[in-house]
């Protein structure tokens, strides 16, 4: 078996350090080289070919924004980014995300050994997918992206909701579907993989770019068409409650589901209790199974399930395990995706794309 070659660059010798000694302990992954910024970083691509990068987001010399929208552009390989737990490291890092970098990582808070071992876990884990990962190359910037068309919303009552589980890949692909949705379209409940902190900057970035409002979610609040609610990154599980005749937000802190919290499967059960036949279910890219189950049991509530194709994925995990279980109505293209469901809100059905 080939093992993964990952080069590290980032300016802290004691986290390059870290990194590769966690790397290196897996059997299947081996750092070949480091690098304290990207001007030496580009001679030791060229010299090592690695399979993945590991990319500090704030670096001396040449930017890792920077960095990273010429590597896509010129290069394009498989890019975790290494963010710090600030509102700047979560800001850029949502910027990295757009910019083609697979996923993210928080620099490790050094000198607590409890954490260390579910920090490795995180950082082998998503170098693994990072590299088997389907990269889309960015628009140049002499040639921007076609503006996004606006979608109308049908008649439907205000009772409907579209219920959005993602992880990996998820953030572009969760900016794709909200983009084209009307300012009166059903409201939409997000679970997207995300530690605490960058969540906000997530809802602020999509609230910028959408006609409907998107907003992390406060626990009680009531839930309203135009209104987009993601859940808080890393602390609480969203779920759908009602109140009398109205929904209402439910954030619960109990125990990770599926070694998530928030988690999908959360999310979709509670909308299938909740909403039943009201909800749309939308499982977008991601590794792992999170989802699969709470989609299928959507769908047994008698809700329209949708889920991502393997051809848009970043990667197929999710959507994969929720087909196999015959959880997903139709399986659709991410750029097809919010207009299928609108779609069957207007009562066309008739594009059904089971595999």
């Amino acid at each position: 078996m080939n093992r993964i070659k990952v080069l590290c660059v980032d300016d802290s010798a004691l986290i390059r350090s870290l990194i590769s000694e966690i790397i290196n302990q897996e059997s299947d992954m081996e750092v070949v080289a480091t690098a304290p910024d990207p001007l030496v970083a580009r001679e030791l691509i060229k010299q090592h070919n690695p399979d993945v990068l590991t990319l500090d987001v704030e670096m001396p010399r040449m930017d890792g924004l920077d960095f990273l929208e010429r590597l896509m552009r010129l290069r394009p390989m498989p890019v975790v980014m290494v963010s710090s737990l600030t509102a700047r490291g979560s800001e850029v890092t949502m910027r990295a995300l757009e910019l083609g970098a697979v996923d993210f990582v928080t620099k490790p808070q050094l000198g607590i050994r409890d954490g260390m071992v579910e920090y490795a876990r995180e950082i082998t884990d998503k170098i693994r997918v990072a590299s088997r990962a389907r990269l889309k190359k960015p628009a140049s910037p002499s040639q921007p992206a076609p503006p996004t068309k606006t979608l109308r919303a049908p008649l439907y009552s205000s009772e409907k909701l579209l219920i959005v589980g993602a992880s990996t890949g998820g953030t572009e692909a969760i900016r794709e579907f909200l983009m084209p949705l009307p300012p009166d379209s059903p409201a939409v409940l997000i679970t997207q993989h995300m530690p605490a902190g960058f969540t906000r900057s997530f809802a602020a970035r999509l609230d910028s770019l959408c006609r409907i409002s998107v907003k992390e979610a406060v626990d009680g609040e009531r839930v309203l068409p135009g209104h987009a609610y993601l859940a808080p990154g890393g602390t609480s599980h969203l779920r759908l409650a009602r109140s009398g005749a109205n929904y209402v937000v439910s954030l619960g802190e109990d125990p990770p589901i599926n070694r998530h919290r928030p988690s999908v499967d959360a999310l979709f059960e509670s909308a299938a209790a909740g909403a039943g036949k009201n909800a749309i279910g939308i499982l977008l890219t991601g590794m792992g199974k999170d989802g699969a189950q709470g989609l299928l049991k959507m769908r047994q509530a008698g809700a329209w399930t949708l889920a991502q194709d393997e051809a848009s994925c970043v990667v197929f995990g999710m959507p994969r395990e929720a087909i196999a279980l015959d959880a997903a109505c139709e399986v659709v293209s991410i750029s097809s995706m919010c207009e299928r469901a609108l779609a069957h809100l207007g009562g066309d059905n008739r594009q059904s794309m089971r595999v």
